[in-house]
């Protein structure tokens, strides 16, 4: 009878200590966050998982957080040339995130992995004001004062190009002024 009892509790004590194993390695994404797994991933340089669960194999993957927090950008734009040669002062801000569409967060698991906030509003702030620039570069003086709506829907059409390369979203933009740069006619 005493064997019988020593087996039982190795046969427990082995399922409590499999199920806690397991417990550990199944990890949760909160809504506010993408779930990253690299290492073994099937072929792919990584498996992106928003909002769900997954196990994660132990020595073979590992994972980390990519946040969705809103990055909110100011951008001072200034003494960029129009199509008819007027310098302009843009003073912008720009909200941009994380995105949660599929083949966009992977590149966001790719290219923004490890990165601190101040890395990823600087590689975001280079591609607004290159945007910014090839817009204007390509507008009259006139269109840029008069037809705001114009001038974002341009815009966000450029930037949102060049921020889903990096695995970005921009979610919205607001140009505070447009002037002349001093010393413009």
């Amino acid at each position: 009878m005493e064997g019988l009892l020593s087996i039982t509790v190795v046969f427990l004590l082995v399922i409590f200590g499999t199920l806690a194993a397991f417990a550990r390695c199944y990890k949760r994404c909160p809504s506010d966050k993408i779930l990253v797994i690299y290492g073994k991933t099937g072929g792919r340089s990584s498996r992106c998982i928003h909002g769900g669960a997954a196990f994660i194999w132990p020595m073979i993957q590992a994972y980390q957080f990519l946040d969705l927090t809103p990055i909110p950008i100011d951008i001072k734009l200034e003494g960029a040339p129009t199509q008819d040669n007027i310098d302009l002062d843009v003073p912008s801000t720009f909200t941009v995130g994380v995105s949660t569409e599929a083949g966009v967060r992977e590149n966001a698991a790719e290219r923004l992995l490890g990165l601190t906030l101040n890395d990823i509003q600087q590689l975001a702030q280079d591609i607004i004001f290159g945007q910014m620039r090839r817009v204007i570069a390509n507008m009259t003086f006139e269109e840029l004062t008069t037809d705001r709506d114009k001038v974002i829907k341009n815009i966000s059409k450029y930037v949102e190009r060049g921020l889903t390369k990096l695995g970005l979203r921009l979610i919205n933009v607001n140009i505070q002024d447009v002037s002349a740069s001093p010393g413009q006619s």
